[in-house]
């Protein structure tokens, strides 16, 4: 029987060079909703997998409003603009509407949300094996609730879409079918919902494919949405299941959970996944974290112009100094500089995704194999140290913490003060989950955004380093707390009214 087709291009189930198994996809080029090409069960695996596609394009850019906006990281100035100007005023809080990373973040979360629909529409009457009609069900659950998640908290209300919407792709990707933004307490209320019924149906992550969602990623998910919205008991229960699990652990040294030999290891609970080739599944962050030199020798060994990709997401003095004496995470997440000609130029750059000897490149694109992690076993503990903590119950929270502190070469913390804790544990969050997009939504969801960043601010004006500063730059208001949303989508849909201050 002839089949129409759900995507227009190619669409390949690639098995990666490993004895586990695991997965990835070549993104698919075009979405076409068709009730007839659900027909198999491999069709629904195939729609399942295309949904995961998407999030290689919101973690390519996510480091820009996650990282860079905050007091982590910032850029290399450079006086010839080299054609990333949004990300400079993304993170100088002078953006506007029309900043192609704010987009990205929007269309490639809601073309997540569309496929999702697409299976959930059909697969409960689907005539699939059982086991893999519950497995694939609650991946697309899964992925539609962390894209949910996603947008709700850097946009705050977001029209919420939960079946196929008619009409072209770019109406169904876009949402650009007239729909109005939902308040931000319904959404997160069906990101719960999403979340805890994946949890049901997943399996652990010891039965399931390599890379896909497991019920630890949705116990995850849910405990950090319950840790967004202070529901800290509901955090503190569903995050102790997923420690009681027995399911993951601390790998013992940190430098090791970052190596692209060492993907979706013990501690890994969720992370995107990438693939070095020419099939433009592969990963760039080491050349677009590292400096903007128009030779990459000094670092890489081989030659390559990195001016026009390299500078962004840069350590700032603020960060570097944030490392306690003695602390084993520093050399791994951050190098101080490199020699060139024999002099050492005092750059810093990101070490995490600086994983030598990088694969030769595809002409003049990066072409590196680094995983982007979303969620570790580390930012499990962590969490469920902050929801004890947050009820009073700070000597529960101490061995969670400490078991971070430790594996870093740390001396164990004694304090069960409450407010004194509430800031070790974001500090720890700070250095532990540096550059893995945490610290700008820690910021936001503490109260803390517009003092640290007004204050940040006010030393990068001052330092002189960064002469293309505007006198509006750093004005952080509660405005700038929340992104714009795209100026396209409220062009095509008025009933998109925008975030104030925008």
């Amino acid at each position: 029987m002839k089949t129409n087709k759900l995507w227009i291009g190619c669409l390949l189930l690639l098995t990666m060079s490993s004895c586990d198994k695991s997965f990835i996809e070549i993104p698919p080029k075009n979405f076409i909703s068709s009730s007839n090409f659900f027909q198999t069960q491999n069709d629904f695996i195939q729609a399942v997998n295309a949904t995961y596609a998407p999030l290689r394009n919101v973690y390519n850019s996510a480091y820009i409003m996650g990282e860079m906006r905050s007091d982590n990281t910032h850029y290399i100035f450079n006086s010839s603009n080299r054609g990333n100007l949004v990300r400079e005023e993304i993170a100088d809080f002078v953006d506007n509407p029309t900043a192609a990373p704010t987009s990205e973040k929007w269309t490639s979360n809601y073309r997540v949300i569309a496929y999702a629909n697409e299976v959930l529409l059909r697969i409960d009457a689907a005539t699939i094996d059982e086991a893999v009609k519950k497995n694939l069900k609650g991946q697309v659950l899964f992925l539609r609730a962390l894209a949910y998640f996603d947008l709700v908290q850097y946009f705050g209300d977001v029209p919420l879409v939960l079946k196929p919407t008619s009409g072209s792709a770019d109406e169904i990707i876009g949402v650009q079918s007239a729909l109005t933004r939902t308040p931000k307490t319904d959404v997160y209320a069906q990101i719960v919902k999403d979340a805890k019924e994946a949890a049901t149906l997943l399996p652990n992550k010891l039965t399931q494919e390599k890379g896909r969602a497991t019920i630890g990623a949705a116990k995850t998910l849910l405990g950090n949405v319950h840790i967004v919205l202070k529901q800290w008991a509901e955090a503190e229960s569903v995050l102790k299941e997923v420690v009681s699990s027995g399911q993951y652990s601390l790998l013992p040294d940190y430098a090791s959970v970052f190596s692209p030999a060492n993907k979706n290891h013990a501690e890994s609970i969720f992370e995107v996944q990438y693939l070095q080739g020419n099939l433009g599944l592969q990963s760039s962050f080491g050349y677009v974290f590292a400096p903007n030199l128009t030779n990459l020798t000094p670092l890489v060994g081989f030659t390559f112009n990195n001016q026009s990709i390299g500078g962004w997401n840069i350590p700032t003095d603020d960060l570097v100094a944030a490392y306690e004496t003695g602390d084993k995470r520093k050399a791994a997440s951050v190098v101080e500089g490199y020699t060139e000609s024999g002099k050492f130029v005092a750059q810093p750059f990101i070490k995490k995704y600086f994983n030598l000897p990088f694969p030769t490149p595809n002409g003049s694109s990066p072409n590196n194999n680094d995983n982007w992690p979303v969620y570790r076993y580390a930012e499990v503990l962590l969490m469920l140290a902050e929801s004890l903590n947050e009820q009073g119950k700070s000597s529960e929270a101490l061995p969670h913490l400490n078991a971070i502190r430790i594996r870093a070469g740390l001396s164990a913390t004694t304090t069960t003060n409450q407010a004194e804790l509430r800031e070790l544990i974001l500090k720890e969050r700070r250095i532990e989950l540096a550059f893995e997009n945490k610290r700008w939504l820690d910021l936001v969801r503490t109260g803390k955004a517009i003092e640290v960043m007004t204050a940040y601010g006010t030393k990068l004006k001052a330092s002189g380093k960064y002469p293309n500063l505007l006198t509006s730059s750093y004005n952080v208001t509660q405005n700038r707390l929340l992104f714009p949303i795209p100026f396209s989508e409220v062009q095509v849909n008025p009933k998109l009214v925008q975030n104030p201050g925008y």
